[in-house]
């Protein structure tokens, strides 16, 4: 590298120089506040301390072993968090899409339905997970509220261990605002011409949807899910706010129990263990997508 900075000339060297310059804050932050954290907590999860204070003990693989031998409620939070992963992912891909094709029709107004729904996207996930406890609220919700109007007695939402999950997926749906937009953006894209031609030769609205608009926005659909994915295996907030890991741990999702760990029992070796185990989880479930990408996703202009 500094055989080939000794051969520019001098301008070039000063360009060199002011560019470097301006990524300066970026290589110091990611150095120190990225790269350096997870060298360390890989370190760390090769390690254990009792107290605060005293010198770290090496262990090896040990937090390791009792993460995936000993430890009961690891298993459960991450059963919980790939039910969050497997069940609504898709769900709000499904009603995320249905909406999105919705909204892209030509009416009067559309504007202003698109801007409803993308407005809640804004809203603070803490204020937001806040409004929805009021919503589940099993005795003066307004799910219950309009249950009760309708005679029929509504359930604990997230007191009720069956439907607690189910409740958090529900949430879901308020803030598919950003995923919304990237259909509308894809759906924008597909040339009408191909609608055309589907329409003269004979095919209905399902089968244009099926043979033209889902090939054509398979990219889209693609990305989404993987950023779903990774986001999935993080959720936090809402439980965290909301169902403390309950009811009997059944909201305790994965990067709960890692933040357990680490800052309520103090157990930060076996919480970098956690994270190194998530960081694998997460690249192994990406890597599957991606594999199932070649067969189910079609780019235009790409020979097959």
């Amino acid at each position: 590298m500094f055989a080939k900075l000794s051969q520019l000339s001098r301008q070039e060297r000063r360009r060199f120089r002011v560019g470097l310059l301006f990524a300066l804050p970026w290589i110091v932050g990611f150095l120190g506040f990225t790269l350096y954290p997870v060298i360390v907590s890989l370190y760390y999860s090769l390690n254990v301390y009792t107290t605060f204070g005293q010198p770290m003990r090496w262990v090896g693989l040990a937090n390791y072993s009792e993460l995936l031998t000993a430890d009961k409620l690891f298993w459960l939070s991450l059963y919980n968090t790939l039910y969050m992963v497997v069940l609504g992912i898709p769900f709000h891909l499904l009603l995320t899409f249905l909406l999105a094709l919705l909204l892209n029709m030509n009416l009067r107004g559309i504007s202003v339905y698109r801007t409803i729904f993308y407005l809640p996207t804004i809203v603070p996930v803490v204020a937001t997970s806040i409004l929805w406890m009021w919503v589940f609220n099993p005795e003066y919700g307004l799910i219950n509220a309009i249950l009760d109007e309708l005679g029929i007695h509504g359930p604990g939402w997230l007191t009720d261990p069956d439907l607690a999950k189910p409740s958090l997926i529900l949430m879901g749906t308020w803030t598919i605002g950003s995923t919304l937009v990237i259909f509308l953006a894809g759906l924008q894209e597909v040339p009408r011409q191909l609608y055309d031609a589907a329409m003269i030769d004979g095919a209905g609205s399902w089968q244009q949807v099926r043979h033209v608009t889902l090939p054509m926005l398979s990219p889209v659909i693609f990305f989404n899910l993987v950023m779903g994915v990774i986001g999935g295996f993080q959720v936090f907030t809402q439980a965290f706010i909301m169902t403390k890991g309950g009811p009997l741990d059944a909201t305790l999702f994965y990067a709960l129990y890692l933040y357990q760990n680490a800052f309520e029992y103090f157990k930060m070796p076996y919480a970098s263990a956690m994270a190194w185990i998530l960081f694998v989880v997460v690249i192994v479930a990406t890597l599957v997508v991606f594999r199932s990408s070649a067969r189910l996703v079609y780019y235009e202009g790409e020979e097959r």
